[in-house]
Parts: C-alpha cells; structure tokens; sequence
C-alpha cells in the first residue's frame, strides 16, 4: 500500500536542491567579481601634511574635512591576506588603521617600501620600535644608500638591532615578488640625495601595474639617465607622481627656480597631446599645502580634470 504523497518527498527535494543551485549562480553571476589585489590611497600630502605646523590660518584647523594625510599607498593582497605600505609617514599610526581596516585584518604589515630619507617618507618607522608596535622582523625594502643610513644612523639602527625590522635592500630594475600575484620593482629618480637616493615604484599586480614617484626633480635629469616619464606613462596604467607645486606663482616671495619639482601645469603641457585615455592614467599626489588642488572645488583642480588629468585623493580604492 502507497501512502499518498509519500513517493513524490524525493522528487520534491531534488527540484529544491536545483532550484538553490540555480539561485546561487544567478547570485554569484550577479554580484561584482572580488577585487583579490587591492590599492588604496592612504595619503595624498607633501611631506609636512595639511595643516601645516605654524599656518594658523590654514582653514582645515578649523574644517577636519579640509586635512590631508602625508602621501602614502598601501596594498592589500586579499587571497594571501597580506598587507603592504608604500611610505612610513608621520601618519603611519592612522594609515595603518585604514590599511587593516580595509584588509579586515590587524598588526604590522607584511612590508613597507620606503622612497627616500625626507622626513614625511620615512620617520613613521618609529611607530614599529620598542616604544610603540614592538614588531617582529617587518620587512622594510629600500635601495642601498637608503638602507645603509637607516642601519647605520640612530635611532632608526635601533629598529633593526633590536630585530623590529629587517632591511631589505633592492636593486633597481629587478622586481621583488611579494605574492603570487603581485611584485614592485625600483627606479633611481634625480632628487636631493642628503642622506640617500630616491626611489621610484612600479607595482605589479594580476592585470593592472602602478607608477609611484612622489618626489623627483624634473622630468629631463631623469631622461638624461635614460628614462622618459613619457614612455613610463605609455607602458603602465595608473601613474602616481609628484605634484608638489600647481605651478610657478605658488609661494609668493620665493624663487621658486631653486625649488625643483615638476609643476603640476608643466606636466600637463608635457602630455597634453596625447590620447585622452593616455592622460587619464596620470593621477597627481603628494601636494603641498599651498597647491590648490588639495581642494576639490578650485578652479585648479577643475582645471586638471578639465585637460583630462585626475588627483589623488584619500580613500581612492582600485583593483589591480
């Protein structure tokens, strides 16, 4: 004897199972592909930040909004659950709390790339010492001269003595792989070498490479080396660099010739020809205080986007 109803149970159950399948591939067709490497701009600031120290009437004293963090990048390998920090600035403390949060993880990161020995580039070191982090054997990437002042000059030899950091010296042009899926390599770039040479950054990731100089001289000692910011533009996809100056009228008083940097509107000259998808690949970072651009409505800043450029700005998350 059939109980009536009782022989259709499985049939039942075997429609709902496909029917869960169905809906969670449509779901999973639906919802955006994970980002696996991620960039993110933790900060955008030449190297005394915004306000600076002794400007009482910057107005972001008074507005928080109008504050910028000292430049930095950080990267966040999703699959290896590793964290990279391009910079150790003054505001190491907070830019690591943006990194973590966004990696959904905590503690020292996985490696810190430094550029060069000027205070906003490198003195967040501090925060891996004795005093603060006690991290163990955080890896800290640097060209020779860079890494031979940190190891031999307190107290920065501290860190290392006291196994905080591990110096790891790079040679400019051979790419140091970090994960599987991402890998940064070092140029040489003409900038004030008191203590050290300046690096600049490729960073590789699975589809998408970074260009990071937020500090060199001019574009034409570095050509004069043999290499032209122009064909860098024209391999890479993104390209962080140096916008220190708007231009020339910025610091009224001063002989602005005896401060080089590549102005903001000389570098737009420089590449105005070029295809509109070629110039949108140049993003502007490490601004000083006095360039416009830190405010997203000047004139200035319109005008960079007008002529089809763009600027960093703090938060700026990409998929590499």
């Amino acid at each position: 004897m059939k109980i009536k109803g009782l022989e259709s149970a499985p049939l039942a159950d075997f429609g709902r199972e496909i029917m869960l399948t169905i809906l969670a591939a449509a779901l999973q067709a639906a919802s955006p592909a994970r980002c696996t490497v991620e960039l993110v701009v933790l900060g955008v600031s030449q190297d005394g930040g915004v306000p600076q120290v002794n400007v009482q009437a910057d107005p972001a004293w008074e507005d928080e909004s109008l504050r910028r963090r000292v430049v930095s990048l950080g990267i966040v390998d999703h699959e290896a659950g590793e964290r990279f920090i391009f910079e150790a600035t003054p505001d190491f403390r907070e830019q690591m709390h943006d990194l973590n949060a966004l990696a959904g993880t905590e503690g020292a990161p996985d490696g810190v790339f430094l550029t060069h020995a000027h205070i906003g580039h490198y003195t967040g070191l501090m925060f891996l010492g004795f005093e603060s982090m006690s991290a163990s054997d955080v890896p800290v990437h640097t060209l020779p001269i860079m890494a031979e002042f940190l190891s031999t000059n307190g107290p920065w030899d501290q860190l290392a003595g006291y196994g905080n950091i591990d110096l790891q010296v790079m040679t400019a042009g051979q790419p140091v792989e970090l994960t599987p899926r991402l890998a940064v390599s070092a140029w040489d770039v003409p900038h004030r070498r008191e203590y050290a040479e300046t690096a600049g950054f490729r960073i590789q990731g699975p589809e998408l490479s970074v260009v990071f100089i937020p500090d060199i001289d001019s574009w034409e000692e570095w050509a004069d080396q043999g290499i032209r910011i122009e064909d860098v533009v024209m391999e890479d996809d993104l390209i962080y660099i140096d916008a220190t100056f708007f231009d020339n009228n910025e610091l009224p008083g001063r002989d602005m010739s005896a401060i080089p940097h590549p102005r903001v509107t000389e570098t737009m000259d420089l590449f105005q020809d070029y295809p509109d998808d070629i110039r949108q690949r140049i993003r502007f970072i490490h601004y000083n205080h006095t360039n416009p651009i830190r405010y997203e409505d000047s004139a200035e800043t319109q005008e960079v986007l007008d002529r089809g450029y763009r600027i960093a700005r703090e938060g700026e998350r990409l998929c590499l």
